[in-house]
């Protein structure tokens, strides 16, 4: 490939030399010899400081959205209006645009993208669909599950994944898009066949700074990004977010499937819910389909909902969307069980918002016996993060919990003692019972230790997540590890949860 065809279709104000090129990268330390360095101003660092190290590396062509630099004598050359922009369409032309060969489903929200992305990917898979899944926990491509850095990648990666997963013959492909993502437009001219929302709670506004600065972020996966919208939306009407992106839709020419709790074009009814899973009738368009979910709690139908609804407008059949409900037992770090035998319960959940948080401790109210039994919850809130949300997340632990043992998440840059204390003030507000403890590891021990027969012990905030960022550090942390120990030390033993964790 050479370096104009390379550019093809991309916005350049300027562009001298036309060599071959081998590779593509936007990370000067990933550089070889042939390659094509992107160079763009980040959120915190500018590659157009690298240029230089590039082409020492053997870069050949520098492609800058930096109007400052002046070309370089020994590379061809490109400045570019829009770093991301012109980097997502360098990837499309590098990798053969795969994405225009796929059938591509963006789930976007604050709360519910990852379980909605489990099990539209289960639906898919039941209808005989090739898959493949990008998102928060993990990225399934090809049957194989590899680490996610990122809820959704930087658009050369993306196209890297697509075309992966093409020449393993996958036709769909299930991703979650993050506001984020979405401001920064690393999904540049992607184009979703489906899109779906799932709600829009308080979350990120450290940097998108407002509720509609939030939304509007959201609402580009509706509007498409360099692409055209949508052929299908799919969204909550019971959420006023939701409602808005309805109008939005029709306006923009994608057919709108609305879904709900109680009403929408899917919906539930005959809903009952106990620790052994979930069962419910799905109301659709079609008719009536009974379903039975492993998975927990209302909100959990709302996901089942939303992915039924998705997998619909995919053309999946009554069939596929009960089998493909079923079959996912689990989602990693989403109300998770820790069974070493012990006569309560001990959940690990990634809920990291006040909504999320309050979700939570209702569904466990739920399952205790009034008088009898407790909900204990262990939660922290993240550093450098939206400081506002610290004591709602307090209030919100603390109105369905007996006990509260508050304690350190990612305490990033922040002191973790500060953070605490920003969260206290929601306990304080609801009179709650509570404990203070910074050390995760032990926070989690208290609340297991403090256990008694019947009660459940809630672990919120990092739900699969493996590590914790403290300071400049990245520690291993494992929270369904560390409540395994915990029961461990009390004499329980945990080979099945261990062969569970280890063999989903």
């Amino acid at each position: 490939m050479t370096f104009l065809e390379l550019l093809d279709g991309a916005e350049v104000l300027f562009q001298t030399g036309n060599p071959q090129i081998s590779g593509l990268q936007y990370d000067s330390r990933k550089i070889k010899p042939g390659d094509t360095f992107v160079a763009m101003h980040g959120e915190s660092s500018d590659g157009n400081r690298f240029i230089d190290r590039a082409i020492a590396a053997g870069a050949v062509a520098i492609v800058t959205d930096s109007a400052t630099e002046k070309p370089r004598k020994n590379a061809a050359w490109a400045q570019v209006p829009h770093g991301r922009r012109a980097l997502a369409r360098l990837s499309a032309n590098f990798y053969g645009h795969p994405a225009t060969r796929l059938a591509i489903a963006g789930i976007t929200g604050t709360n519910g993208k990852s379980t909605t992305a489990f099990l539209l990917e289960s639906i898919l898979k039941a209808a005989s669909r090739q898959t493949a899944l990008i998102g928060t926990i993990e990225y399934h491509v090809a049957g194989s599950v590899l680490p996610a850095p990122h809820t959704t990648p930087e658009s050369l990666e993306l196209n890297s994944i697509f075309a992966d997963a093409l020449s393993h013959s996958t036709t769909e492909v299930v991703m979650e898009a993050s506001s984020h993502a979405l401001a920064q437009q690393r999904v540049y001219g992607i184009p979703f066949d489906c899109a779906v929302f799932t709600n829009l709670t308080r979350d990120h506004l450290d940097y998108h700074h407002t509720m509609d600065e939030y939304f509007a972020a959201k609402q580009i996966l509706f509007e498409g990004c360099g692409t055209d919208p949508p052929r299908v939306a799919v969204l909550n009407i019971d959420d006023p977010y939701g409602r808005k992106l309805t109008g939005v839709s029709k306006r923009l020419g994608s057919d709108v499937v609305t879904y709900g709790f109680a009403e929408g074009d899917f919906h539930a009814d005959k809903v009952d819910v106990s620790l052994r899973g979930t069962r419910f009738h799905l109301i659709t368009p079609e008719g009536t389909i009974p379903l039975f979910s492993p998975l927990i709690g209302r909100v959990n139908v709302y996901n089942i909902v939303a992915a039924s609804a998705a997998a619909y407008a995919r053309s999946a059949k009554p069939a596929a969307i009960s089998e493909g409900v079923a079959n996912l037992s689990h989602v990693p770090g989403r109300f998770e069980p820790v069974d070493c035998g012990q006569p309560f319960t001990v959940v690990v959940d990634y809920a990291h918002t006040d909504d999320a948080l309050r979700n939570l401790t209702a569904l466990a109210r739920e399952f205790v016996e009034a008088g009898k039994s407790r909900v204990i919850t262990v939660f922290g809130c993240g550093g450098d993060r939206d400081r506002s949300k610290r004591p709602l997340m307090g209030e919100a632990a603390a109105r369905n919990s007996d006990l509260v043992v508050l304690t350190s998440d990612n305490p990033r840059s922040e002191d973790p003692l500060a953070i605490m204390n920003d969260a206290v003030v929601g306990l304080q507000r609801c009179n709650a019972n509570y404990k203070m403890e910074p050390d995760r590891n032990r926070a989690i021990a208290i609340a297991i230790h403090e256990a008694r027969p019947g009660d459940i012990v809630l672990i919120a905030g990092k739900g699969h997540e493996k590590i914790q960022v403290i300071g400049d550090r990245i520690i291993p942390f494992d929270d369904v590890g560390i409540a395994r120990e915990s029961l461990q030390e009390l004499g329980y033993v945990c080979e099945t949860a261990k062969a569970i964790r280890n063999n989903p």
